[in-house]
């Protein structure tokens, strides 16, 4: 089966496509002055356009992983997650507390979807 990378580089693809699977690398926001509510829409919109590209949707999500650096922003970022994801198509998700690559970041979440059939 053929392995299929988008914008790759050096250290990781953006995207990766096999067997009809989607693998996202880690999206943060794109203005990490924000606080959390706002830092998890601006990933999640972020999430949206890579899987548009890759063709997919988030009815697609099979799996989430969300880094959180402080579990006190927890409900908040599940506020922006809850009106996010479609009802009835909620994917496996974990949610850990994690140290952030720049202390500015709130947020990060890692994606694995299916291919729009």
């Amino acid at each position: 089966m053929t392995i299929i990378r988008q914008e790759t580089k050096t250290r990781m693809s953006r995207i990766v496509k096999h067997n009809g699977v989607i693998y996202l690398c880690g999206q943060v926001c794109k203005d990490a002055s924000q606080g959390i509510a706002e830092q998890t829409s601006s990933m999640l919109a972020k999430v949206d356009e890579l899987l548009e590209q890759a063709g997919s949707d988030k009815e697609h999500v099979l799996s989430a992983t969300i880094y959180i650096k402080d579990m006190t922003d927890f409900s908040k970022m599940n506020e922006v997650w809850d009106n996010w994801v479609p009802e009835g198509f909620a994917p496996a998700r974990a949610c850990v507390e994690a140290s952030m690559a720049r202390d500015v970041l709130l947020v990060e979440i890692s994606v694995i979807a299916a291919e729009k059939q």
